[in-house]
């Protein structure tokens, strides 16, 4: 067996509420350049670059902004990004498994359409609650730090503020509807792709219930998302860094992109944005059966000690 053994109790809500927003935080701490490489691919086309800086590719975005902007630069939103995550992935992750049997009545085996609408659900309720830090992050990640290049923002509680005040409560939760559909999208197919993954592999004898089977489903989950949310995931970054007046509205911003850019424009980004969910998925799913297991293990132990 590698890795813990699963618990013989389910874990109770806050268990997997307080696993789900820790293994992300994790998750996120290692593949946050990623996802940085893959904001700039996404915004690079809608103005010219600065000084004539121009992204190609992950690993070429990443060496142009550690060359001309530093290695922290890869970095930049990450404090909104660990915001982001304890209120966004304790809410789509935690209360999955909840709302799934809710939706089935609490039946052991839920079909897939129940698994979507609990996918779709929970990844709503999530962005409603943790927009603003999306907002913030995203901008952010797109900011340059170069000399002479004057810089939206100098810190998260700044932009915070700086967005409320110039934008209204409008701005913190711009983008809302697409980032809505994004990670509907998102959510579903990541947890459900996970989902059965795991289920067939378990249910054909083909590994046990430990780090490599969470390994193959985590993965098999990062690449059936990365195609199926990254139109959308670019049309949302793309309207939630524009300033105000850019795009009239999310659906203005993606005719503009088709219409000047053309349908490639929709999968700008994808190798890093398959690069960063499927490592975050990787990292995430392992990390948080493993937390949840652990956190269960000592819940047990304190139990009996008392």
């Amino acid at each position: 067996m590698v890795g813990l053994k699963p618990s013989d109790v389910p874990p109770p809500l806050g268990v997997k509420m307080a696993s789900a927003a820790a293994a992300a935080c994790v998750a996120d701490l290692i593949t946050f350049p990623l996802d940085t490489a893959k904001v700039r691919l996404q915004i690079q086309g809608e103005k010219k670059g600065v000084e004539g800086i121009r992204y190609r590719g992950v690993f070429g975005t990443i060496s142009t902004m550690v060359r001309t902007e530093g290695p922290r630069s890869l970095y930049n939103g990450l404090v909104a990004g660990l915001q982001r995550q304890i209120c966004f992935a304790s809410i789509r992750i935690g209360l999955y498994d909840n709302v799934k049997n809710f939706y089935s009545g609490g039946t052991d085996q839920a079909s897939i359409l129940v698994r979507i609408l609990a996918g779709c659900t929970t990844g709503a309720m999530a962005v409603s609650f943790a927009q603003p830090t999306d907002v913030v992050k995203v901008r952010f990640q797109a900011q340059m730090n170069l000399d002479g290049v004057a810089r939206r923002y100098t810190g998260t509680m700044q932009a915070y503020k700086h967005i409320f005040q110039n934008e209204g409560v409008r701005g913190l939760w711009k983008g809302t509807l697409p980032n809505i559909t994004r990670n509907a999208l998102v959510n579903c197919t990541e947890l459900v792709t996970y989902d059965l993954i795991k289920e067939a592999i378990l249910k054909h004898n083909l590994l046990s219930d430990n780090l490599p089977c969470h390994f193959v489903s985590a993965f098999g989950a990062g690449f059936v998302t990365t195609v199926i949310a990254s139109p959308v995931d670019v049309v949302k970054t793309r309207y939630m860094n524009s300033p105000s007046g850019q795009y009239k509205s999310a659906i203005n911003c993606s005719w503009i992109m088709m219409t000047k850019e053309g349908p490639s424009a929709f999968y700008k980004g994808f190798v890093p944005s398959f690069l960063r969910l499927g490592s975050w998925n990787v990292v995430m799913f392992v990390t948080f059966e493993q937390i949840k297991r652990a956190m269960m293990v000592t819940k047990k132990r304190y139990e009996e000690g008392n």
